[in-house]
């Protein structure tokens, strides 16, 4: 063995495998930082364009995708009835996006490809659910949609009695907890989605620095179906919470 090897085989055992709780800046430009969970965000959305695009033509990929919409499709219209039409296409997006962002963190080299930035070496690609940021996104967006299609559905005077009603205490009080209510949405959504994802990152990580790469395969298989299961939820939840904001309980 040469003085680099085994250089660099006390570095890895000293060091251990490199997991961080929070993406890391790949590179800044103008102010904005670039992060590596967020550079793998962006090449889902090329991915996703780039099927969007070919969806008509490509009669495999469009077999592939159908094989997945109806299922959801029919899911979601036990939630929305008759509204399906309407809330199906925001509803899959969120499936598909975050689908796409747990998938592809568990491709080889998400994380495991390391460049030198600074004065140590991080993962060039972090699956971009692992990042607080990005699910936090996903809950915000998901509470305001609720707060924007129950004041269309409902008007903004019934909108508002659910938070402010001071025709007695009990009432008012009930209005403070529904408004904490969406507040604990949000973060019961950011924080639910990230735990599971990093949480599967740095299992196979330790697992893959501890032990042979074909011994972490059914860990890698149990991500795989943890990604498909918390894009679902999610979008199961976020439909349960609209279908919920749109009902009149006044009829």
């Amino acid at each position: 063995m040469t003085a680099v090897q085994t250089e660099h085989l006390t570095e890895t055992v000293h060091h251990g495998p490199h997991i961080s709780i929070k993406a890391e800046e790949l590179f800044n430009v103008s102010g904005f930082s670039v992060t590596n969970s967020l550079l793998t965000s962006w090449l889902v959305v090329a991915l996703l364009v780039g099927m969007a695009l070919s969806y008509q033509k490509n009669k495999s990929l469009r077999n592939f995708m159908n094989l997945i919409l109806k299922p959801i499709f029919g899911l979601l219209k036990s939630v929305f009835g008759e509204k399906i039409e309407i809330f199906f296409p925001v509803m899959m997006t969120y499936f598909i996006y975050i689908l796409s962002l747990n998938w592809l963190g568990l491709l080889p080299g998400v994380g495991t490809i390391l460049i030198e930035v600074g004065e140590g070496k991080i993962p060039l690609f972090r699956a971009g659910t692992a990042d607080l940021n990005t699910t936090l996104a996903f809950g915000i967006s998901s509470v305001l949609l609720v707060q924007y299609y129950s004041i269309k559905y409902l008007g903004f005077s019934k909108y508002l009695k659910k938070f402010i009603n001071i025709t007695n205490p009990i009432k008012a009080f009930l209005g403070v907890l529904e408004l904490i209510s969406e507040i604990s949405k949000a973060i019961s959504f950011s924080f639910r989605l990230f735990g599971n994802i990093f949480a599967g990152e740095v299992l196979l990580t330790v697992i893959a620095f501890l032990v042979p790469v074909f011994a972490s395969f059914p860990f890698l298989i149990f991500e795989f179906f943890v990604g498909f299961i918390q894009a679902l939820v999610f979008s199961m939840l976020s439909s349960i919470f609209i279908s919920v904001a749109i009902a009149d309980h006044g009829h």
